[in-house]
């Protein structure tokens, strides 16, 4: 497995009582996998995929990336492993407004040190409709375009896993289903592991499977998925 959670647990401190934001989570991605996750509002899926993707430790468990545990790992190491070994694709862009979309897209190598590609690049520009966009800046271009670019950063360095919030929640549907076809492409085409957090039943569909997420702890899983049974599960997970 590429990604792998055991016993994952992490509570805040509320006002008048804890939230326990995750309980004991297990769960494993294989290599090439695209999943979804999904859940009411305060089910825990944003606090999920922050600790998965080293961006927040959890109180107990472990966190398997191609076998290490990252849980373990002082925050120099931390930052060195999600530099090479994750991308990050978020609902708001991130893009550095003074750099054209080709700068944007290498920055993250270049501060890594990471040796370029530049085949896999031009393959990646290519497929994601950006060659007569790369001297253009953030502000010359639409918002899915500037998605695109987020997900061209994200995978330019060939990471293990991308992680996906909720990438298409500033986009209308035909932009939203080009950034969700590009990251169904990188899973299928090119073995990397996708983690799309999402509330939206379409781009939930586009996934291999869903993992549903209630009260902080895995509710069930879909595999296969389409709009309607994920919104039969939606349906439940609110209803209970």
């Amino acid at each position: 497995m590429t990604l792998q959670v055991l016993g994952l647990t992490k509570t805040y401190v509320g006002e008048a009582l804890p939230v326990h934001a995750l309980r004991g989570v297990d769960v494993a991605f294989p290599r090439g996998g695209f999943t979804a996750v999904m859940g009411p509002s305060g089910s825990g899926k944003s606090t999920f995929l922050h600790c998965a993707a080293g961006l927040e430790r959890p109180d107990s468990g472990t966190v398997l990336v191609e076998g290490r545990d990252i849980t373990r790992l002082s925050e120099r190491e931390l930052t060195q492993v999600r530099a090479r070994a994750f991308g990050f694709v978020f609902q708001s862009f991130n893009l550095l407004p003074m750099l054209d979309a080709e700068e944007n897209i290498t920055i993250g190598q270049s501060l890594a040190g990471l040796t370029p590609d530049h085949a896999w690049r031009k393959e990646l520009v290519r497929s994601l409709g950006l060659e007569s966009r790369l001297r253009h800046r953030p502000a010359e271009l639409s918002g899915g375009q500037q998605q695109r670019v987020a997900v061209a950063r994200a995978l330019v360095h060939r990471p293990s896993v991308l992680f996906a919030d909720e990438p298409t929640g500033n986009l209308d549907s035909r932009a939203g289903a080009g950034v969700l076809g590009a990251l169904r492409r990188a899973a299928s085409e090119h073995g990397q592991t996708i983690v799309m957090v999402t509330h939206d039943p379409v781009a939930a569909s586009r996934a291999d499977r869903v993992l549903f997420l209630r009260d902080g702890g895995i509710e069930g899983e879909l595999s296969d998925p389409v709009p309607e049974t994920v919104l039969e599960w939606i349906r439940h997970l609110e209803s209970v």
